[in-house]
């Protein structure tokens, strides 16, 4: 029989790893300083707009 505390360990560790690189990423951003971290959320924002529009709005009804 398995213990059960053992389960529970790798799913953390994976959870862990996640949330800690996503700290890293943010850290990134302000070492690189506020300009750029406002740049990038600037053209992430879009690019989705921009994906968004050609998956939604590309058709003209005229």
């Amino acid at each position: 029989m398995k213990n059960t505390s053992s389960v529970y360990i790798l799913p953390l560790l994976v959870l862990l790893a996640g949330t800690l690189s996503g700290c890293e990423v943010v850290e990134g951003i302000f070492k690189a300083g506020m300009w750029s971290g406002i740049l990038l959320v600037v053209l992430a924002i879009a690019v989705v707009i921009w994906l968004a529009s050609k998956l939604f709005g590309g058709k003209n009804s005229g």
